[in-house]
């Protein structure tokens, strides 16, 4: 028998207004329905009952709760009853706390919730995913453990797949959406940049606010989606017309939520900083302005993060010294400039432009090490002897004065030609770089030498040409002191604790390879005709340098170094001390690069803290920084590919469609092959609807596509000639023919569709429309494939 009335009331939201400019409204509404008969368990209610009790009278609002009831009953948070009306579920899902994990979504039939902490993520279909989208955070059930192989958002991990289902959003990702938007006379739609949000949304005519039929335009959510009601959204910015250099970068930006501009509180705080640095200031510190100091950077490059002093001592020793921006100097915690860069916690490097995490006035000028200047530094200094060998180390603030600015090529012609200027120190550094790096390399690093696009742009921002960088001795000489620098700093601080408890410090760690990956891996160069120790973990380093090393300057070298990359572990910032298994550091932090990373400004506060006998800190709070700083840094590197992908389809688009390429296959899955054209590094799909000759059937096992007719195999590693079929610079993707074969005939028994969790989502890939492969709607592919390579290294 149903009650007329509650017992106990919920009172918060108990009357409802109309929702349509309130964000989290239908979230927070299905909330508090679930509090409500939580509170009232012993009690039925008819969905009237429910209307009266938070004061609903509009009909269209009664529908929406009526809708609510539906999804919380199939949720399994309420019950309904044979006579219509519905309780709280006596048998409400059992979800372990701890299953709280990120959404990332694959296609639009499936997606994994990554937990952190856990090797296998969670696989789930999308009509279980309760509403939530990419990035979401929320609670999930496990349901079953499959017979099929688990495929990880980084691969195949050769495990049994767990699958789940979403019980309850915890946060929304609050990215900003960008896309283009379609008006049409009653309503407008739009189809969100971003690879992982598959719903367009849906606009009304008062919130389009000036856009116009073709712009980009940024748009904050409304109404999330339900089973049954399509998401809505506002637009918030009109960036302009799509296509435009400007506005497909601040569309990037936009799309990753990274801001462009400082707020006018932190640009007038950045202004009130004096140009001159204070006498007293420079007492405090050790004086270096006499000794011969330089920067190496790259030619285009304003914020120098680093300069090297040298200076001969007696014995043929050498005194080096690694001086860092003394970022913290200036921002300092509590300000306007500090919280700023905490919420950036990075800069990022699109094709075009730097977005700096400090105004111009400092990244440009107080803190950039310019030429014939003095500026503050912490220091790390060092006596080295010929060898290498540290015979006495200091760390500590300075004021230096740079006599000479270097790019990264100018350092490397005195180095080859051994004139101009400074031609002594520069060989002396070299010769100990080498030193340095051979003995890195002794002890287990790995040399991943991965290849770094650039391109050559006009005034409008258009590509007149892609190159790969070139690395030089003047790049790993560099590389070698500042490695020095940071693996000194974090062993020094540990060094520095008191008793057991060990000084709270901000690492850089970089985990041992996941076993089963590094099989996977194996197995797969083993097809390829290259062999890799994976059994012995004190081996694996020099089998995969060996390995590295064997295949350069053949066609796969891009495909395995970047496979290789990706079969590792990522590295990220922790206050746990769990060393850099790619370095074979013990310890290693982020010293050298505070002007462009927080972490960095937070090791140098530390390291202070510690030379002023300060005890340790709390770790919580650092470690809470550290995961933020991660996770930052992932979408700064996902806008930076972004760019790239963007740019390399935008310079393919402008070739002639019967130019043939020479390229690789880098991906074989059941719906096409995926090729990387060797002169841009530039990725398409040959679907295998345009693979005309034959039936093709996916030999997933083996990584390669055959033919049932002719047996021609199309495999990872071979080497093909393309031509361009169609690039969509919407997408940022690009679809390829095989050159000679521009005919399209549907001929393989796999189907058509799009599954990008192939492992090539991350590539440049074709139109995402097409869901699941047609074959099998949750079958998937079962090889790995690299990511783009990135524009720059983040050790």
């Amino acid at each position: 028998m149903r009650d007329k009335k509650p017992n106990k009331e919920f009172k918060e939201n108990k009357t409802v207004n109309a929702p349509h400019n309130i964000v989290s409204y239908i979230d927070n509404l299905k909330a508090d329905i679930a509090a409500f008969f939580d509170l009232n368990s012993e009690h039925s209610f008819r969905p009237f009952d429910v209307h009266g009790h938070f004061g609903v009278e509009d009909r269209k609002v009664r529908a929406l709760f009526n809708e609510i009831l539906h999804e919380l009953q199939e949720a399994g948070r309420i019950i309904s009853n044979a006579d219509g009306t519905f309780s709280a579920s006596p048998n409400k899902p059992q979800v372990d706390p701890g299953l709280i994990g990120r959404v990332d979504r694959v296609n639009k039939g499936f997606a994994f919730v990554i937990i952190e902490g856990r090797e296998d993520d969670i696989y789930v279909e999308t009509e279980l995913l309760n509403g939530a989208w990419d990035g979401d955070i929320v609670k999930v059930q496990i349901l079953s453990k499959s017979g099929r192989r688990q495929q990880t958002s980084r691969g195949d991990s050769g495990k049994t797949r767990v699958e789940g289902r979403v019980v309850e959003i915890v946060e929304r990702s609050q990215r900003e959406i960008v896309g283009i938007i379609e008006v049409w006379p009653k309503y407008a739609v739009v189809q969100p940049d971003h690879k992982k949000l598959f719903d367009p949304i849906f606009l009304e005519p008062e919130h389009l606010h000036g856009a116009s039929n073709g712009d980009k335009v940024i748009i904050k959510m409304t109404t999330w989606p339900t089973r049954t009601r399509q998401p809505e959204g506002e637009v918030v910015h009109v960036l302009g017309q799509a296509g435009e250099n400007d506005v497909e970068m601040h569309a990037i930006l936009a799309e990753f939520g990274l801001p462009y501009e400082f707020p006018e509180s932190v640009e007038k705080e950045a202004q009130k900083i004096p140009d001159v640095i204070p006498k007293e200031e420079i007492l405090k510190r050790r004086d270096m302005r006499a000794t011969l100091t330089f920067t190496i950077d790259p030619a285009d490059a304003k914020d120098f993060d680093d300069a090297l002093s040298v200076r001969y001592l007696d014995e043929g020793n050498v005194e080096v010294g690694v001086h860092i921006a003394d970022v913290s100097h200036y921002v300092r915690p509590g300000t306007e400039l500090e919280k700023e860069a905490n919420r950036r916690a990075t800069s990022v490097y699109l094709v075009d432009r730097t977005v700096p995490m400090l105004p111009e006035k400092l990244s440009n000028n107080l803190c950039s090490l310019r030429p014939n200047e003095d500026r503050l530094a912490f220091s790390a200094v060092f006596e080295l002897s010929p060898k290498g060998k540290i015979l006495k180390e200091w760390f500590g603030r300075t004021v230096i004065h740079s006599e000479r600015r270097y790019s990264y090529e100018e350092a490397q012609q005195v180095l080859d030609t051994k004139e101009g200027d400074y031609p002594n120190e520069l060989t002396l550094l070299n010769s100990i770089a080498k030193i340095l790096r051979k003995e890195r390399f002794k002890n287990g690093a790995i040399n991943f030498e991965t290849a770094e696009v650039r391109f050559r742009l006009d005034e409008n921002g258009k590509p007149l040409g892609v190159y790969q960088k070139e690395r030089h001795d003047s790049h790993k000489l560099i590389e070698e002191f500042m490695l020095l620098a940071n693996k000194r700093v974090a062993e020094f601080v540990y060094s520095l604790s008191k008793g057991p408890t060990k000084n709270t410090m901000v690492y850089r760690v970089h985990e041992a390879p996941d076993p089963d990956r590094l099989k996977t891996f194996a197995s797969f160069v083993a097809k390829l005709g290259h062999k890799l120790e994976v059994d012995d973990e004190k081996q694996i380093a020099k089998s995969m340098n060996s390995m590295l090393h064997e295949v350069e300057g053949k066609p796969e070298q891009n495909l395995i170094e970047s496979l290789a990359v990706r079969t590792m572990a990522k590295a990220r910032y922790s206050v746990e001390d769990l060393g850099h298994f790619g370095l074979a550091f013990k310890r290693y932090t982020h010293f050298t690069s505070p002007i462009r990373r927080y972490p960095d400004v937070m090791a140098h506060r530390l390291l202070q803290h510690y030379l002023n006998g300060g005890e340790s800190v709390n770790s919580e709070t650092y470690e809470s920084a550290c995961k933020h700083s991660s996770e930052r840094e992932r979408l700064a590197s996902d806008a930076e590919r972004a760019s790239i992908k963007y740019k390399q389809v935008e310079f393919m688009s402008t070739m002639d469609k019967d130019r043939v390429f020479d390229g690789i296959i880098t991906g074989v899955t059941e719906f096409g092959i995926f090729v990387e054209i060797t002169e841009t590094a530039s990725e398409g799909l040959v679907r295998m609807n345009d693979l005309g000759d034959d039936y093709y059937e996916h030999d997933k096992d083996n990584y390669r596509l055959i033919g049932q007719r002719t047996k021609k195999i199309y495999t990872f590693g071979d080497a093909v000639k393309v031509q361009v079929k169609d690039t969509n610079l919407a997408r940022r993707s690009m679809d390829l023919y095989l050159a000679g074969n521009t005919t399209s005939s549907i001929r393989s028994r796999n189907g058509g569709g799009f599954d990008e969790k192939s492992g090539r989502s991350s590539r440049g890939s074709s139109s995402r429309d097409s869901g699941k492969p047609a074959s099998s709607r949750r079958s998937k592919p079962s090889a790995a494939a690299p990511k783009d390579k990135q524009r720059r290294k983040r050790r």
